[in-house]
């Protein structure tokens, strides 16, 4: 709440009708200990929960009955199908899995998000691109030397993965902080990353991005759904072949793809 307090305030104090959404939001108690912290004693101001589960949505729809919590919503549906209000305030996104997180930001950049919060999770998706594909522009080679190993491409995919995330959010007018959440013995997913709307666009921060998913050869489904595609580069790719990655310790590659 202390991190998420100054977006908060900033839209509460400039939208009477404020309208917040937690997406991908479980047993919503984010939404709860938001709700009592800035909404209770507000005049006016929503709080939309969205929830895939169905027996989540009921248990947290009849706590707030009970809490008297009039204008929190909720609504059964994944994060990419879900109904969303035509205008958006703040978004969040605890820990919402692989492409939910990439789902929430989508919706948040679609709606006009004036702030985004979102801690991701289990981030796999690129990790087995990275294992499929080859970088659409010609490096030194050595680029696939991060990545050879199963251990290091699910950590070099998952960090590569909220580096595109953060670059996406600039590239669309936000202004990023990445930070941590919680102290590493709590858990270890505990990036956070906050964009504020400051801009349209940022064409700087789209280059980088789009030479950014053209030299690493991966493409996740944030900007695919946004339309971002790699850079062409007007370099010939390298006609030698690439050096030999060594050899896997791990005698099978399920932990690509495996989550925390």
């Amino acid at each position: 709440m202390g991190l998420l307090r100054p977006a908060v305030e900033d839209v509460q104090a400039r939208h009477p009708d404020v309208v917040m959404v937690d997406a991908g939001s479980g047993n919503a108690y984010l939404g709860f200990v938001l709700y009592e912290l800035f909404l209770k004693g507000a005049a006016s101001g929503t709080l939309l929960s969205i929830e895939g589960r169905p027996d989540l949505t009921e248990r947290a729809q009849g706590r707030a009955q009970r809490l008297g919590f009039t204008r929190m919503r909720f609504q059964t549906a994944h994060i990419d199908t879900a109904r969303y209000p035509e205008r958006i305030h703040l978004l969040m996104a605890l820990h919402a899995c692989d492409t939910a997180t990439d789902d929430a930001l989508v919706a948040a950049i679609r709606h006009g998000a004036d702030h985004v919060a979102v801690v991701p999770c289990c981030q796999a998706e690129v990790a087995a691109q990275l294992k499929e594909k080859r970088p659409v522009v010609a490096s030194s080679g050595s680029m696939s030397l991060l990545y050879a190993h199963a251990w290091h491409r699910r950590e070099f995919g998952s960090h590569l993965t909220n580096v595109i995330r953060a670059l996406t959010l600039e590239a669309f007018g936000y202004q990023v902080t990445v930070t941590e959440l919680t102290g590493w013995e709590h858990s270890l997913k505990n990036e956070l990353i906050l964009g504020r709307r400051v801009h349209r666009e940022n064409r700087r921060a789209r280059v980088q991005l789009e030479r950014l998913l053209a030299e690493t050869g991966v493409n996740p489904k944030l900007t695919r759904e946004l339309g971002v595609k790699p850079a062409v580069s007007a370099v010939e790719p390298d006609s030698s072949p690439e050096p030999e990655a060594p050899v896997a310790s791990e005698p099978v590659e399920a932990s690509d793809v495996s989550g925390a």
